[in-house]
């Protein structure tokens, strides 16, 4: 266990205090222990700011410390973005006597940037600069959210949220699953936002908005004078718009069975013919879909392209609903009444504990967005700066009857019982191995480092 007197004693500690630009110390739950000034003043954190304590994504939302801490393997060389300028950070796992990850450092290096000059002018060179005009079209598609707007501190979000910045660092094809209303959209901004395609276009799609009459051209842009009443300048389509950044393509599995074909070639070839041209043009776009669809079902139907489906389904990430987290209700509720009371002008309002209690008892079929809708009018109608459940008829109505047809066993989420199954599991190992954790591993079919991980993430280490 790191402790406070360690902080003050090692000398590796007062080293990097003094010529990194930055540096920071988690616990083996990746909450922060001690944070340099500098890195402070990097982060622009107020003065009277807590930050010992909290979660380091609370304070670094892109960190990849958790990754480092759970894994146990180091990333001795990486890029950070902070406050708009990347970074080069180094990462290393702490271990304790018994060779047990006990917590991270951090390291980031910032003014010394020159003995990697050779390094960074290379990877611009192969990578192309862009031009002035290139740069204003970014500028006016750029990622409107990041991780940080992703709200949560349950174990769901925090699963998703791994999976997701791991995401970003690779530069592959992401396939975003999970219900209407659950934050896919948020998530896409936020992957573009953290990866090295950060400065480059996003460019959005959306599926079930387009006529589909109209979606190819939308896609692949139109060439002068290709059919009757079209533009004599020709048009730009969202796929060129996107070279060199992220396309989204949200409600992937309405898009035609027609233009799926030539979709497919996109992801392939990285290349695309506009409607009425013979030119082919090369892009260089990573795509990043979402759906609420059941694609693997419509692909068995016959309704989408099993191609298609295996080459969008590289990296998926399932989007938990909200009544799959809903410890997440009560940060998702304050941090939407204070956007509404900055957006009215309205005193700030909070919920009381019942209230709290009732919104976590209802299901939430519309998720995130039904929940900000049900605030919002609550807010707006409310004529008390405390929200009781007297402000929210219609969720106490819905609770009430759900309540009234609850069966006589209650069913819990799966993630829930699959938890509680883990946890048996690793104890009966443990107890019929006498503790014995490399014969406990062996006994689950699992690695040791694995293992580890399970057992701190229960609570048994």
């Amino acid at each position: 266990m790191i402790t406070t007197q360690f902080l003050k004693e090692d000398p590796l500690v007062h080293v990097v205090d003094r010529f990194c630009e930055g540096s920071i110390i988690v616990d083996r739950d990746v909450n922060i222990l001690w944070i340099s000034n500098k890195y402070r003043k990097l982060l622009e954190l107020p003065e009277d700011s807590q930050a010992e304590g909290r979660p380091v994504e609370e304070i670094i939302p892109n960190s990849m410390m958790r990754q480092v801490v759970e894994s146990g393997q180091p990333i001795l060389l990486d890029m950070l973005r902070i406050r708009g300028t990347w970074m080069v950070v180094t990462r290393i796992p702490i271990r304790d006597d018994q060779d047990r990850v006990a917590g991270g450092i951090g390291f980031v290096f910032y003014k010394e940037l020159d003995y990697l000059k050779p390094f960074v002018e290379k990877f611009a060179r192969l990578r192309g600069q862009p031009t002035t005009a290139e740069r204003q079209l970014a500028d006016m598609r750029q990622a409107k959210y990041s991780f940080s707007d992703f709200k949560g501190r349950s174990d769901a979000t925090r699963q998703l949220l791994k999976r997701a910045r791991q995401a970003a660092e690779l530069d592959t094809t992401v396939l975003l699953l999970g219900e209407t209303g659950t934050g896919k959209e948020v998530l896409a901004h936020a992957v573009h936002q953290a990866s090295l395609r950060s400065e480059r276009p996003f460019v959005c799609v959306n599926m079930a908005a387009i006529p589909e009459n109209l979606l190819e051209a939308e896609f692949f842009g139109v060439a002068p004078g290709a059919y009757t009443g079209a533009d004599r300048k020709g048009r730009v389509g969202k796929i060129e718009l996107a070279n060199e950044g992220t396309l989204f393509l949200d409600e992937v599995g309405d898009l035609p069975l027609g233009l799926q074909s030539k979709l497919l070639r996109v992801l392939q070839e990285q290349e695309f013919e506009p409607l009425g041209s013979n030119n082919i043009i090369r892009v260089n776009v990573r795509v990043i879909a979402a759906t609420s669809r059941d694609l693997k079902s419509m692909v068995d139907e016959g309704h989408f392209r099993a191609d298609l489906y295996y080459r969008l389904n590289v990296l998926p990430i399932e989007v938990p609903p909200l009544r799959d987290r809903l410890e997440d209700i009560k940060l998702l509720a304050d941090n939407m009444l204070d956007t509404f009371s900055h957006a009215t002008g309205l005193p700030l309002r909070h919920l009381d504990e019942s209230a709290v209690n009732l919104l976590r008892n209802y299901s939430w079929p519309g998720n995130v967005r039904e929940l900000q809708n049900t605030l919002e009018r609550a807010f707006i109608f409310s004529d008390e700066n405390e929200l009781t459940p007297a402000d929210f008829p219609q969720l106490r109505k819905a609770v009430g009857t759900r309540q009234s047809s609850k069966p006589a066993h209650p069913v819990e989420p799966l993630s829930k019982t699959l938890e509680r199954a883990e946890r048996e599991a690793l104890l009966n190992a443990l107890k019929s191995c006498g503790n014995n954790r490399s014969q406990a591993a062996r006994m689950l079919g699992v690695s040791r480092a694995t293992l580890y991980e399970k057992l701190q993430r229960h609570d048994l280490i």
